[in-house]
């Protein structure tokens, strides 16, 4: 039988992820290639924790194992936790974020499509409020050889001031807190920044833009999540940076600098944890990137997206039901 053009055959999810995957490969390797190349280290670390995690949680709910782990969601969401963690992190601390990501916000609320919560982003914010110190410590591009980050991460002494230096966030958040700063200053006198956001991490940036397009055109995410918090986050700092241009970063710097992009394509786009309605992503997505502003200039932490992604969580039930499209035949949205 030959089926018309127009009829595609159903996604699996061991499809979807195999191509989250995939569009995550351009943002590791600029990762490896200008920032910290032990990061590699970690994503085996963590997708083995990831996997053994599933697997024993499964084993206690008397499920299914094989299909579960050959799906890679626990992958996805292994890569993920360690994308935004710091790359010379004690591998410890990596395995206890997946565990966190893995057993406490996949599996106690039922598994695979049931988590209200972004698991990755959960792993995040548990960590920075356990382990405040060690989740500060991001290490310049380019200044630490593999054999020191490898140290690092299985265990090695911590010189804290010697090994880490502030983020392009971090480093503009402090220099405008001094008396008498402006926004041209600290770019000239900090060496974190590069061209337009964080020097190396512009880079990533673009990788997980190229990733982002690609799950794009294979239609694995939509395109008003991404456009709702690039486009947001930038019209927002623009507003700002216009009305007071010493003071507030422009618009590129943003978007640049931090996890904006990895969140633009991977972490807003969440599935499970996000909106659905075609408008209720667009209200979602600019939610985070109103709240993560807001947390990165005025907050305590140089980079929130993590909380603003959380908080929305809590929004979507909310904003889908009073964003369904109206049923076919009648007038209005409901309810």
């Amino acid at each position: 039988m030959i089926h018309s053009p127009y009829i595609r055959k159903p996604a699996s999810v061991q499809s979807v992820m195999l191509t989250v995957l995939l569009a995550l490969l351009p943002g590791i390797t600029a990762y490896v290639m200008q920032v910290a190349a032990v990061v590699v280290v970690n994503l085996l670390i963590a997708t083995v924790t990831a996997l053994a995690a599933e697997a024993l949680i499964l084993a206690l709910r008397r499920r299914q194992i094989a299909p579960a782990l050959s799906d890679l969601s626990a992958v996805v969401t292994a890569w993920l936790v360690v994308l935004c963690f710091p790359p010379i992190l004690p591998w410890w601390v990596t395995v206890l974020g997946v565990l966190i990501a893995i057993v406490a916000v996949k599996h106690l609320y039922g598994g695979l499509g049931q988590n209200p919560f972004n698991p990755a982003m959960v792993a995040y914010c548990a960590m920075i409020v356990a382990f405040p110190s060690l989740m500060s410590q991001w290490p310049p591009a380019g200044q630490l050889d593999f054999q020191t980050q490898l140290d690092l991460v299985l265990g090695g002494a911590r010189q804290l001031d010697a090994i880490t230096g502030a983020t392009a966030l971090d480093a503009m958040r402090t220099g405008l807190r001094t008396s008498g700063a402006s926004v041209e200053s600290v770019l000239q006198q900090d060496g974190a920044f590069g061209a337009v956001g964080g020097r190396g991490w512009e880079w990533l940036a673009l990788g997980y833009v190229a990733g982002g397009l690609f799950m794009l055109a294979r239609r694995i995410i939509t395109w008003h999540m991404p456009v709702a918090f690039i486009a947001t986050l930038a019209v927002v700092s623009g507003i700002f940076w216009l009305a007071e241009p010493a003071r507030f970063a422009p618009p590129l710097f943003h978007l640049a600098s931090g996890g904006a992009m990895l969140a633009a394509f991977f972490i807003v786009t969440d599935p499970v944890s996000g909106a659905t309605t075609p408008r209720g992503k667009l209200i979602f997505a600019a939610g985070i990137a109103v709240i993560a502003y807001l947390i990165r200039v005025f907050g305590a932490f140089p980079e929130g997206i993590a909380f603003a992604v959380l908080l929305m969580n809590l929004c979507v039930p909310l904003i889908d039901m009073k964003t369904q499209p109206a049923v076919f035949g009648h007038r209005g949205s409901r309810p």
